[in-house]
Order: C-alpha cells, then sequence, then structure tokens
C-alpha cells in the first residue's frame, strides 16, 4: 500500500478563505445588499426642516447588488479578487456619496442640505466589515492584500476635488471652520493634558503599589471606583468642591480654576485615565520573570539598575498598551467637557442636538472617531519604537 505526500515546497492549486472569514465577508456582502434598498440621501430646504429621501438609480441599485455578492463569492472560489472587491466597495460608497449630494443640490438654494441617509451608512459598514475580513485573507502575494486599501486615495481624491463639497456636513464645517479649528485644538489639548496628568501621577504609583498588595488594593480599588461614576456625575460632582477650593484659595482663581471650565474637566480626564494606566503597568511590573531579575541581581546590578535596564524595557509593551487604551478613552469622555464650558468637539454634537440637527452632530462625531483612530495609531507606532528602542538597550 502506497500513501502520496506533498513535497514541502508544493503549493495548494486552491486558496479560499477560512470558514471564520468568510463568515465575515457573508456578513458585510448582507449588509451592503440591505444598502441597496434603503435610502441613501435627505434633501432638506434647511439644516432643521424635514426634507424628503431619495433612493438610488435602478442601475446602480443592481450594480451595487451584484458587488455585494460578488464579495462573499470571491472569497470562496477566488480570494485574490477579495481585496481588490472589498477596496472597490468601500470607494463606491464614498463616490455615490459625492454624487448623490451633488444631483441632490442641484437648483437648490443655499440654505439646503443634502445628507446621507441610512443606505449609505449601512453600505459602508459592510464594505467596511469586508475590507476588514480582506486583511484576514492569508494570501501569499501581498500585493493582492494591498488592493483592499484602495478606497483610500479615492477618497483623498473626491475630498481635494471637491466632489464632496455638497455633503452637508462639509457645508457646516465650510460655515464654521474657524470654530472647528478652535474646538479640536481644545479637544486635543484636554486629552494630551489629562493623559500626561494620569502618567505623570499613575506611572510611579503603579511602580511603588508593584511591591506593596495591600497599597495595590486601595489603589485599584479607588481607580476601579472612579471608573463607576457616569462621566457627566463627575463633572457636576466636581463644581462644587473646585468653586469652593478657588473662593478659599485666590490665586487658584487666577490660575484659573473655577467650579466650571477646564479645571474640573482635566480633573475629571487624568482620573478616568488612572485605571489603564494603573492596571496596565500594575500587571506589566508584576509580569515580568523572576528568572530575568535574578540572573540580573546574579550579575551585580542594584535595585535601580535592574528596574531600568531589565524590568521596565521587559514591562514597557503592556505598560505602554495601558496608556494607549487611555488615550483613546479620555477621546471619547472629552466631548462631555462642553457641558460644563470646557470646548471641545462635544460643543458641535451638543449644539446639534439642542436644536436636532443631525449635520452638527456629525461634525463633531466624525472628526472626534478619527481622532480617536490617529491617537491610537500613532501611540501603538510610538509602542513599538520604544519597545524596539528598549530592547537594544
Amino acid at each position: 500500500m502506497t500513501t502520496s505526500t506533498l513535497s514541502p515546497q508544493a503549493k495548494p492549486r486552491h486558496l479560499a478563505a477560512s470558514p471564520d472569514v468568510q463568515l465575515i465577508f457573508w456578513l458585510g456582502g448582507a449588509l451592503m445588499l440591505v444598502a441597496c434598498f434603503l435610502p441613501w440621501a435627505l434633501l432638506r430646504p434647511n439644516r432643521l426642516a424635514s426634507g424628503m429621501y431619495m433612493n438610488l438609480p435602478v442601475v446602480w441599485m443592481v450594480l451595487n447588488a451584484l458587488l455585494a455578492l460578488a464579495v462573499p463569492v470571491s472569497a470562496r472560489f477566488l480570494p485574490r479578487l477579495t481585496p481588490l472587491l472589498s477596496g472597490a466597495a468601500l470607494a463606491l460608497g464614498f463616490y455615490l456619496l459625492g454624487a448623490r449630494m451633488t444631483a441632490a443640490m442641484l437648483d437648490q438654494p443655499e440654505i439646503a442640505r443634502a445628507s446621507a441617509s441610512s443606505g449609505l451608512w449601512v453600505w459602508l459598514l459592510g464594505a467596511g466589515i469586508a475590507v476588514y475580513g480582506a486583511s484576514q485573507l492569508a494570501l501569499p502575494e501581498r500585493f493582492w492584500s494591498w488592493l483592499a486599501w484602495l478606497w483610500l486615495p479615492v477618497l483623498i481624491v473626491l475630498a481635494l476635488s471637491g466632489q464632496l463639497a455638497d455633503w452637508s456636513v462639509l457645508r457646516e464645517l465650510d460655515a464654521q471652520q474657524a470654530r472647528f479649528l478652535q474646538e479640536v485644538g481644545q479637544h486635543l489639548k484636554l486629552v494630551l493634558t489629562g493623559l500626561g496628568l494620569a502618567v505623570l501621577i499613575g506611572a510611579p504609583l503603579a511602580v511603588w503599589v508593584s511591591r506593596r498588595p495591600r497599597a495595590a488594593e486601595a489603589v485599584l480599588g479607588f481607580a476601579n471606583g472612579i471608573q463607576t461614576i457616569p462621566s457627566l456625575a463627575l463633572l457636576g460632582l466636581l463644581i462644587a468642591p473646585l468653586g469652593a477650593l478657588a473662593n478659599a484659595l485666590p490665586f487658584l482663581r487666577q490660575l484659573g480654576v473655577s467650579g466650571i471650565g477646564t479645571a474640573p474637566a482635566l480633573t475629571a480626564l487624568t482620573l478616568y485615565a488612572l485605571l489603564p494606566v494603573l492596571r496596565n503597568g500594575l500587571v506589566a511590573l508584576r509580569g515580568v520573570s523572576p528568572g530575568a531579575l535574578d540572573a540580573a541581581r546574579g550579575m551585580g546590578m542594584t535595585d535601580n539598575q535592574r528596574f531600568w535596564r531589565v524590568q521596565l524595557p521587559l514591562a514597557l509593551p503592556v505598560w505602554l498598551s495601558g496608556i494607549r487604551q487611555a488615550a483613546v478613552l479620555l477621546v471619547g469622555v472629552a466631548s462631555i467637557a462642553q457641558l460644563i464650558g470646557a470646548g471641545g468637539l462635544g460643543y458641535f454634537i451638543f449644539s446639534g442636538l439642542q436644536t436636532a440637527a443631525s449635520d452638527l452632530i456629525l461634525l463633531g462625531a466624525i472628526p472626534a472617531a478619527l481622532l480617536a483612530i490617529g491617537v491610537d495609531a500613532l501611540l501603538r507606532g510610538l509602542e513599538v519604537l520604544l519597545t524596539r528602542q528598549w530592547g537594544k538597550a
């Protein structure tokens, strides 16, 4: 009886996505298919008035439906084409956003608004899921994987060429550009200052409690307790004590400390960021192998040398991950700071809520989401860089 085996150099004749990855594509394809039958634009005579919903033309509806079905089918039979189809689907969503807004605003007055409706948002969600699935494909050629990013240059070209200018959110941005830049700067200032204070307080505290189990329980209990308080309630609770402190110590008022404004906002943000900084720092420092520390001790290193040359470099990846989590958390929490006069992108969100203007809400929400993604990517890169530097030291 003989058996045949594949040589190590032999390549499979047919590539196919794993069942789990195929499920991702079927989910994305189903959402895109549903989006074809939903309205894609809402035309209103002004920002606040109700309007008229607009569906896709029949030809585009059929083409979109075929593309929605082609994505999961290709993952089963032609996975090399799946990244291209997924990226094209997401790019198509942005193209149709501009096209539908331009068509809706033809012969309309300046105060008219054309907003993206449910069909577009569901399509972008489904296409985004498909692009994520494309990143999970194990393709032998990197070229095919990069085609999933086709949507990015398309979006850049559409934005620079003005094809998205009729979208209501960008019209609001054009009308409030100076205020928008001011609030983005204030949002970043709140996030970075709150994160910096949390690291300055939390990092030494994590090192101190890493060798004191009872103190660690108390500190983590306090930080966990802060996290259970809703952000809006915490801001409200800080108004009275900070106001009383500013009245009792006039020099603090001269420094800008009061019951409303930046001071309570930064206090709340710092308290919220403490838990991930403390918890990850504690886990990272305690997770260093005792054998590595014993080896360093055997080489004659002092306690300080063991910490800086051995323990901290080994703990750094986990610790930096906690700082990154804290930064992303603060981007969202900082939006609430507008309620006590601290500014930030929450200005547009709450202005939109007060006037029932969804365009203003998106003008605050979309940049906040992009800011969170950007901060996460930046700190992830810093994490990799510092880890490599510490590893070489």
